[in-house]
């Protein structure tokens, strides 16, 4: 009865803490900051349906997100169409370049697939840069219309807030729903032993596609949520480098959990920006502490919290002391 009413009270103190957080930040930077932390996450939750999931190593992931940006950006602008019509076209258009590369990915795998993978994105960063006619060419898109609900426009950094953590937050649902479902488990037994899968009834070519497709739609989602929140995009944005960062909050977090890729957005968003007193030894003291974890903690962050990590043993010992 005790360790539920501490587990209550936590829950209760993290909420508190997410509503009021936006107004204990000192500035927009650092709400801005914040707001991008929460797109990532979502855009890495898609990454972790293919990679901890289904256990294949993709880096077309900022691919997705670029698609997703630049579809919901161009329909808006050049086609005046609507904040919540571009969005699920943002992401459906996302989850189709997904097929496209989840198809080829049934005869590829390990390194061979994440080359492909690395293909795509440069193929469509260059897509980005050079359809002039289409895309807007190198200086990108501007003057993006901010989020719209009726007759609210969600221009501020404070509402924005608000509203990118209730996106997060159905993400996580949506993410929570398929890990426990039958299909989560279809991902998780690919992941394992694809013989024993496909033995056991499990059809590898729906599974294989739909986590891509799956994946990139969470990376156009977010793609549209951004492009909608900056106002501005350009294809250096959605460059190889930003695939090797979404990729490693993946890592750092923990791959193949719910929270795992939120814990790992949030934190390698965040960090940079806390440490940047540091000048130019911040970045070096980054990479230190990704290093660090990766060694101590493979498993990821979020280990820490089950019931064989340090914190979840300890909460096991004071719920086992409760009960005596």
């Amino acid at each position: 009865m005790k360790n539920r009413l501490l587990q209550k009270l936590a829950w209760a103190l993290l909420l508190g803490v997410l509503l009021v957080l936006p107004h204990l930040l000192p500035n927009n930077y650092y709400r801005g900051v914040v707001n991008l932390s929460l797109i990532y996450a979502i855009v890495a939750m898609g990454l972790n349906f293919i990679y901890g999931y289904t256990g294949y190593i993709s880096f077309a992931q900022a691919g997705f997100f670029g698609v997703g940006a630049y579809t919901s950006a161009l329909l808006v602008v050049d086609a005046h169409w609507g904040f919540w019509s571009a969005l699920p076209i943002a992401g459906l258009a996302a989850a189709a370049c997904g097929v496209a590369i989840g198809i080829p990915a049934l005869k590829l795998s390990s390194h061979y697939l994440a080359m492909a993978t690395i293909g795509f994105g440069i193929i469509i960063q260059m897509v980005m840069q050079n359809w002039e006619r289409l895309t807007h060419g190198a200086s990108g898109v501007h003057d993006i219309p901010s989020i719209t609900i009726g007759t609210y426009n969600v221009d501020s950094a404070v509402g924005q807030y608000y509203f990118l953590l209730g996106f997060l937050a159905l993400a996580m649902f949506v993410t929570w729903a398929i890990d426990n479902s039958k299909l989560g488990r279809s991902f998780k037994a690919v992941r394992e032993d694809e013989i024993a899968a496909s033995s056991a009834g499990i059809d590898l070519t729906f599974t294989k596609v739909f986590s891509f497709a799956l994946s990139a739609f969470f990376g156009g989602v977010g793609g549209s949520l951004y492009a909608h929140t900056s106002s501005y995009i350009s294809p250096d944005t959605f460059s190889f480098d930003q695939s090797i960062v979404l990729f490693t909050m993946v890592l750092v977090g923990g791959a193949g959990t719910v929270c795992g890729p939120v814990i790992g957005a949030i934190g390698l968003t965040l960090a940079p920006e806390l440490l940047r007193f540091l000048k130019e030894y911040y970045m070096a003291l980054v990479g230190v502490g990704i290093v660090l974890i990766m060694i101590y903690m493979p498993q990821g962050v979020v280990h820490l919290f089950s019931q064989d990590g340090r914190v979840g043993r300890w909460l096991q010992s004071v719920k086992q002391r409760s009960t005596r």
